[in-house]
């Protein structure tokens, strides 16, 4: 399965908001290792069907040998979350879904193996491109992008306060040839940080800005937004959206869009109608708050520390 094994978060509560069924048919838009899949075709037996969607060729790869045994109940997809309308089209996948997940961010065995470049505690090339066959590396937007518009990516998608200063000192780094790896990277953004903040600090200094980068490379937030316009209308009536994020960025744009989507009009109906204005909700909010992982589920997987489920349901026509 080379080597790609990935404990999936808040396994229980994906399920209870999800709710899969025999007969069902599933995305997996984020599919890892499997994890969520295989319980969700578990559940989903004798005839549930799955999709699973990765732009990681070894997380395919890997899944698709934890999955074999179900045959033709399942489907994997190389691509990106936010093209889920484009990839099931051209698939020939038919038929409205029943359940959609995401689990957003990056998975243990990409941060483990240093060769991908998302660890700071790892020696590894400046990569972060959870599609390893196309896309610009991190060194690569490092290198391109202006002092300016550097601070601007750390600010604003790894909220670094420190961002200017890094900004700088990363690019003086470039310019004399010192820096190329993980580790000097994670060493520079150490030194550009005052002393009185890092004593504050409860994560590695460098985690900002590797989360910064790595969004960047990846255009995450740009992927979450095209996904969160196109997929209400994949949805079965009666179908669920369930959505795991790990950091404010996301789960903002999450809790908003899944918030317009039960808006409607206060105006009445012909006149709403007449505005251009909602009638109906076209999904209403499962969760009403964020769900979190309990302390026996943390202390296994810290990871499950930061992250967070939000559910929505399709309303029947």
């Amino acid at each position: 399965m080379n080597g790609f094994v990935h404990t999936p978060v808040l396994e229980t509560e994906v399920l209870a908001y999800l709710t899969p069924r025999p007969g069902g048919v599933y995305c997996d838009g984020t599919l890892g290792g499997g994890g969520h899949a295989r319980r969700i075709l578990e559940h989903s037996a004798p005839d549930g069907r799955l999709v699973g969607i990765d732009r990681d060729r070894q997380a395919l790869a890997a899944a698709g040998a934890r999955l074999a045994e179900f045959g033709d109940r399942v489907t994997l997809l190389h691509g990106t979350f936010g093209h889920i309308d484009e990839l099931l089209a051209a698939s020939g996948i038919a038929g409205p879904l029943d359940g959609i997940l995401l689990d957003l961010g990056t998975s243990s065995p990409q941060l483990d193996h240093a060769q991908r470049g998302f660890s700071f505690a790892k020696e590894g090339p400046l990569d972060m491109r959870m599609d390893q066959s196309q896309g610009e590396t991190a060194f690569e937007l490092l290198r391109r992008v202006t002092p300016d518009e550097l601070a601007d990516i750390l600010f604003e998608l790894g909220e670094e306060r420190f961002s200017k200063r890094i900004a700088r000192d990363i690019k003086e780094a470039l310019r004399q040839g010192a820096l190329h790896t993980t580790t000097e990277l994670a060493a520079l953004v150490g030194e550009a940080i005052p002393a009185p903040a890092k004593r504050h600090m409860k994560v590695h200094p460098a985690t900002k800005t590797f989360q910064a980068l790595r969004i960047a490379v990846n255009a995450e937030l740009a992927e979450l937004d095209r996904f969160l316009e196109v997929f209400p209308a994949l949805l079965a009536p009666g179908g669920r959206c369930v959505i795991i994020s790990f950091h404010s960025l996301e789960d903002r744009r999450v809790k908003q869009v899944f918030r317009d989507l039960s808006w409607t009009s206060r105006l009445p109906a012909h006149l709403a109608e007449a505005a251009g204005e909602r009638i109906e909700p076209v999904c209403v909010p499962v969760t009403r708050k964020p769900v979190f992982a309990g302390e026996d589920e943390v202390a296994r997987n810290p990871r499950a520390r930061s992250a967070r489920l939000r559910a929505c349901e399709k309303v029947a026509a």
